[in-house]
């Protein structure tokens, strides 16, 4: 099946065409046709599959013909948990709307919020909100939401798990009750469905993976090592691999900030991007990243929403998370669009109860391979198939000869900077 099967009309497919894409992803094959004949829907799929183009192709599509909206009026809106990802979704709305004539705007926290009501005024076609945002705008009446015809929720996992419900609840009041709903979730959990009953009229239901499944194009592993060894152990992988393009996951925000502190000492370009940064400094975090301005930028689970990088080799998880599904999310920052990428868990002593419930949800077992000089003091519980772990030579590099031709790649891409003057790593 190409593009040109799913009935999109010419300047949709023209600007889908003119960004390389000439197959659909599975999830927008079987996503598109349903929102083109004006169906709700509940969609699940892997993070990194092109879920984003799922929703907005055939919502530009229905919107391409109409009246303008009126003052403070929207046509489409859709609400997204974080501010990184809203912005995400305006750049993909900027990108595949370059043909048409429609309006849109994203609107989220931390930001001065006059500009956005000042463009409010002349009404917006697709409006992209984070909740807290939208309710502020409504409560100062400058948007009006009884006009909305097409609704997206994306993420409905996360905006339950960060506690966005009663906003939820709140805005779906605000929006009539004749409109088209898409409702977009990594899993189809019980609560999920709850909600998909008070939203959705008589849903289309797809699904196109298994649920908590990672990407196959995605190599697993972890590091053992001692919880206060980390620190030099990311260190030596950065400096011996000449990474230069890392995303590095904390459990919090205060070790976020401790780790950037540790490697910039060690003379490694690293930026940290957590909810307790201002909005300017994401944007400038993520921007700088994305350039290959900075080798490392270490997030916290609900910041990393919405970062989509396109070729990311390297994923790190110097904590493993308490919510075991959010090592899937996690994890789903590489390997994107079928790219290869390479998952590295630096795993001690106390994070056993987190790995086995990692291991649990997905069905398979991490391998676990030793570096030499960081070997733990206390070892971790052996694999399900038995042996013991791989030890690894301080000159091996990490991920073989799959991770050499990702950093090959990205070598090709981007001109590497002259060599800097390390500082020697702090063990």
């Amino acid at each position: 099946m190409s593009f040109n099967d799913l009935g999109l009309i010419e300047p949709i497919a023209r600007a889908v065409s003119e960004k390389g894409y000439t197959t659909p992803s599975p999830i927008q094959a079987k996503s598109i046709p349903v929102v083109l004949q004006g169906k709700d829907l509940m969609a699940s799929a892997q993070t990194g599959t092109g879920k984003t183009a799922a929703f907005v192709l055939p919502l530009l599509q229905q919107l391409a013909s109409g009246p303008r909206p009126g003052a403070k009026n929207v046509r489409a809106l859709i609400v997204t948990p974080t501010r990184e990802l809203a912005a995400q979704i305006q750049a993909n709305i900027d990108e595949y709307s370059t043909h048409l004539r429609l309006s849109n705007l994203v609107v989220f926290g931390g930001v001065n919020i006059r500009p956005q009501i000042r463009t409010l005024q002349r009404g917006v076609d697709i409006l992209v909100a984070t909740p807290g945002r939208l309710l502020d705008l409504h409560g100062q009446h400058a948007v009006n939401l009884s006009e909305v015809d097409i609704l997206v929720l994306d993420e409905a996992d996360r905006m339950l798990d960060m506690g966005f419900i009663h906003d939820i609840r709140r805005i779906q009041k605000l929006l009539p009750k004749k409109k088209q709903s898409l409702l977009f979730s990594a899993t189809f959990s019980s609560e999920i469905r709850q909600l998909a009953k008070t939203m959705l009229h008589q849903p289309v239901e797809v699904d196109v993976a298994p649920r908590n499944t990672t990407v196959e194009t995605v190599s697993q592993r972890i590091h053992p090592v001692d919880k206060g060894r980390k620190s030099a152990l990311l260190q030596h992988l950065i400096l011996d691999n000449q990474w230069q393009q890392v995303l590095v996951f904390s459990r919090t925000k205060h070790g976020a900030n401790k780790l950037v502190k540790t490697l910039l000492k060690a003379d490694i370009p690293a930026v940290a991007i957590h909810g307790n940064k201002s909005q300017a400094h994401r944007t400038r975090a993520l921007a700088d990243f994305k350039a290959g301005k900075v080798d490392v930028m270490v997030a916290t689970d609900i910041a990393a929403r919405g970062i989509d990088i396109a070729d990311l080799p390297h994923v790190i998880n110097f904590d493993l998370p308490n919510v075991p599904e959010d090592y899937v999310h996690r994890i789903g920052r590489t390997g994107r669009a079928g790219a290869e990428g390479e998952a590295i868990s630096l795993v001690s002593a106390d994070e056993i109860k987190q790995l086995r419930d990692i291991e649990r949800l997905i069905q398979d077992t991490l391998e676990r391979d030793e570096i030499e000089g960081f070997e733990p003091e206390h070892q971790l519980p052996e694999s399900r198939q038995g042996g013991q772990p791989r030890r690894r030579q301080p000159s091996e590099k990490s991920g073989g000869n799959k991770v050499s031709s990702i950093d090959q790649r990205k070598n090709n891409s981007r001109r590497r900077r002259p060599p800097r003057n390390r500082k020697p790593s702090a063990a």
